[in-house]
This record gives C-alpha cells, sequence and structure tokens, in this order.
C-alpha cells in the first residue's frame, strides 16, 4: 500500500514556504529527472549512460558521505555536464533534528558538493530550517517534486514504478528516482522507460536551474 503523494497535491505547493519549488515554468516542454541520495557505484553509472545516450541532462541531490565513499563517481557526474544538490551529510531527518545540527550537516555536506541547490532527504524539513537557508549568501534554492517514482519502494513493482510516473507527467514536472542499491530494480526498469516518453512527445530533459 502506497502511503505517499506519488503526485504532490496542488494545494501542498500553495500553502508551502514560497522558497520551496515544485515545479518548473519553461519556455520550451521539459521534464527535469532528478536522483536522489548518491553517488552509488552500480547506480550512478547506469543513470549517466542512459542520459548520455538520449542527449539529456539531470540532477543529482547527492549524499555527503557517499560523496566521500564514491568520489570519482561523483567527478563523473560533475565532469558529463550535470547538475549536483546537497542533500545533508548523513541523510538527515530534518523533522527529527534540531536546527543546529541540521545546518551544519548540510555544510559539510557543501564542503565536498559545490552547489546552492538542496533537497531535504524525505522532503522533511523545519520552517525554521528553511528560513535559516533562506539567509544565507548565496540562499539556498530549495527543490521539492512534482513527481516521486516511488523506486525506493520494495511493496511496489517496477511496472508500478513506471506508471507511476507516466501517468502523471507532464511538462515542468521535476521528477524523483533515487540512484541507489534500494531503488536499483525498479529505477533501473522505469528510467530508461521514462526517457524514452519525453523523447517521443519531443519533450527536453534538463537539469534544474541553479
Amino acid at each position: 500500500m502506497v502511503t505517499y503523494w506519488v503526485k504532490t497535491p496542488q494545494w501542498l505547493k500553495r500553502i508551502s514556504p514560497k522558497q520551496l519549488i515544485w515545479d518548473v515554468a519553461d519556455v520550451e516542454p521539459s521534464v527535469y529527472l532528478t536522483f536522489d541520495d548518491g553517488p552509488h557505484p552500480v547506480a550512478t553509472p547506469f543513470v549517466l549512460g542512459q542520459l548520455a545516450d538520449a542527449g539529456a541532462r539531470g540532477t543529482f541531490f547527492c549524499v555527503g558521505d557517499n560523496v566521500r565513499k564514491y568520489e570519482a563517481i561523483y567527478d563523473s557526474v560533475v565532469a558529463a555536464g550535470h547538475t549536483t544538490g546537497n542533500h545533508t551529510y548523513n541523510h538527515l531527518n530534518g523533522w527529527k533534528t534540531v536546527n543546529y545540527t541540521y545546518l551544519e550537516n548540510i555544510k559539510k555536506a557543501a564542503g565536498l558538493i559545490k552547489s546552492n541547490l538542496f533537497r531535504p532527504p524525505y522532503g522533511k524539513l523545519k520552517l525554521s530550517h528553511v528560513r535559516q537557508l533562506a539567509k544565507e549568501h548565496p540562499p539556498w534554492k530549495i527543490y521539492m517534486w512534482d513527481i516521486i517514482s516511488g523506486d525506493f519502494d520494495a511493496t511496489i513493482s517496477p511496472e508500478q514504478c513506471l506508471d507511476h510516473v507516466l501517468s502523471n507527467l507532464q511538462p515542468g514536472s521535476i521528477v524523483v528516482f533515487h540512484d541507489s542499491e534500494k531503488a536499483w530494480e525498479r529505477m533501473s526498469y522505469a528510467l530508461p522507460r521514462v526517457i524514452a516518453y519525453c523523447l517521443d512527445k519531443g519533450w527536453k530533459l534538463k537539469s534544474l536551474p541553479r
């Protein structure tokens, strides 16, 4: 049983702090594929290959400790022209973490991830976190999502994961996949088919604006 919103409700977007970015308005039809929790020695190179074959760009919200472990893979993401973002150093749950600890963990990750893009793990952060991040110079761009594939969810099939995306996808959508071991079975099935669908529609696949 799915216990998360695959498609973020419009009412949630409306009432959330203005600093949270849920989708992207663009002059040309575009989709924004994002990948959380990497880098990973198997999943990340697979994603890079899929994007390269399609001439596409993506955004990788990386866990700082994984960048430390797999620095060469992280460097390959950057060298391929993709955008990276901060996903904390230890994949912290912001709802369960006091302000100082949470913000220091982000700063620790920032020592390895040179980007002002941020996505909170689990999509969970406090309003006080949002306010503090907005005060930084330059301010953090906090990217949430329009569609979450559910590739992390072992209770769904790869086909269901694909359907989560394709049944909700539209230009401007920010889509969450994970380049992680837990997501591998579902992500590796769904991602190539989502890319093919977008290309067939004539939609661009872009990195998130920095």
